[in-house]
């Protein structure tokens, strides 16, 4: 993975260890891209609000922007809950399903 720095390695490869976690290359670049491609969406949404776009246009920007963001949160959660929660159940680390409880309840606000 020399694409990108690493704060801190895992013990247990793909999982979650001190607040960090290391990511597989393509994971990794799937969520940059993403990221990329919703913060171009923003700019935008703003160089729409400083032109006076019709009020109806910006809306549905920002709503694709929206499912963008909730789409990129899904592939996260996902990848969160297939390394970082099943490693965790299987240490007996039950304070990793009470975050992600905790998570789940600001998810759906």
């Amino acid at each position: 993975m020399a694409e990108k720095d690493k704060k801190l390695q895992s013990e247990t490869p793909g999982c979650c260890h001190e607040k960090s976690k290391e990511r597989s290359d393509e994971e990794y670049k799937d969520l940059l891209n993403r990221l990329n491609r919703i913060e171009g969406q923003i700019r935008g949404i703003r160089g729409m609000v400083e032109r006076d776009a019709y009020c109806v246009d910006i809306l549905t920007q920002s709503a694709a922007a929206s499912a963008a963001l909730n789409s990129f949160n899904k592939l996260l959660l996902t990848n969160h809950i297939h390394t970082c929660v099943a490693d965790g159940i299987r240490r007996g680390d039950d304070e990793v399903v009470e975050e992600l409880v905790n998570m789940m309840q600001k998810l759906m606000k």
